[in-house]
């Protein structure tokens, strides 16, 4: 059989216990990207699963050329998953997409269409979703209008997996756990260089979703940082510790000084959360730096066909 061409669209689809998913996922994008007619690479990533999900992959690595499974060492998550196959993608182009196939693959088409227009990130925005409201999709709103007015990258849909990026955007580029919820905003791109297109959301037919309500907690907690990561994460890292004491030292006079009890309670209450905020911000910004040195994940081995098995 001769050798597939250089792919340019890369598909990345990280999974983790998804065995009933992976042969579905793989057919309809198959069946998409063959009517597209250009080469490319479904990379699917198998992130610790304890079920089948790897053993399936292999098999289809066997089964089709245009297939690659990367396997982790560990469970690393989505922003790992995604990490890694920004890594091993070889595309102009790279695609990414949930594993339930809530993101149907026949969206891809217009992505594609959007990145020749000249955008740099097409991005999913998911009108009709089939989940909780009070669980899932409110928290999703304030989330997403606090993530757009902080990172400046104006997106309605920013938990939508569905997306599509220029290589340069993304090639070398390591997400910390957890801030996947913020792309495209931490690869540094500006709200004109991103499309959005209304995408199709269907329900999750097989296992069960990997997110609840606490997530909304930990965007809050992260999205300190993400205003600080658009711009110079590297300087900001040094100076955000001044807000951290700036604020304990309005928290010590708004405990010490011999003003009203009304001001020092402002001042107090006013220097502990800025202390926090600068607290939190700096971990933050160590976090991202660091990832960008140190991998976010461990790739075990990357299969493909002619790949030596153990």
């Amino acid at each position: 059989m001769p050798e597939p061409a250089k792919p340019e669209i890369s598909i990345v689809v990280p999974m983790h216990n998804e065995e009933k998913n992976v042969r579905p996922v793989h057919q309809e994008l198959t069946a998409v990207l063959r009517q597209i007619g250009r080469p490319y690479e479904i990379l699917f990533v198998n992130d610790g699963s304890t079920d089948r999900t790897l053993e399936i992959m292999l098999e289809l690595v066997a089964e089709d050329p245009c297939f690659g499974a990367i396997e982790h060492d560990g469970n690393f998550g989505e922003a790992g998953g995604l990490s890694s196959g920004f890594a091993t993608a070889r595309g102009d182009v790279i695609v990414t997409m949930d594993g339930d196939l809530q993101n149907n693959p026949a969206d891809i088409p217009r992505f594609l269409d959007k990145l020749a227009e000249g955008w740099r990130v097409a991005s999913g925005w998911r009108l009709k979703r089939k989940e909780r409201f009070w669980s899932r999709r409110m928290p999703s709103v304030v989330g997403n209008w606090l993530i757009a007015r902080i990172s400046g990258v104006p997106v309605h849909d920013t938990g939508c997996s569905l997306k599509a990026y220029r290589r340069d955007v993304v090639e070398g580029k390591n997400i910390p756990h957890g801030l996947h919820r913020f792309v495209p905003a931490v690869f540094g791109v500006r709200g004109r260089d991103v499309a959005e297109l209304r995408v199709e959301d269907r329900a999750r037919k097989h296992g069960a979703t990997h997110y609840g309500l606490s997530r909304t907690f930990e965007v809050l907690r992260d999205l300190t940082a993400i205003w600080f990561i658009n711009r110079n994460p590297r300087l900001f890292a040094r100076l955000v510790p001044l807000g951290c004491a700036l604020g304990l030292a309005a928290l010590a006079v708004g405990l010490a000084a011999p003003v009203h009890v009304a001001w020092r309670l402002v001042l107090g209450l006013g220097g502990a959360l800025l202390a926090c905020l600068a607290a939190v911000s700096t971990w933050n910004l160590l976090r991202y730096n660091r990832a960008q040195i140190d991998k976010v994940y461990k790739i075990k081995t990357v299969h493909r066909q002619g790949t030596p098995r153990a």
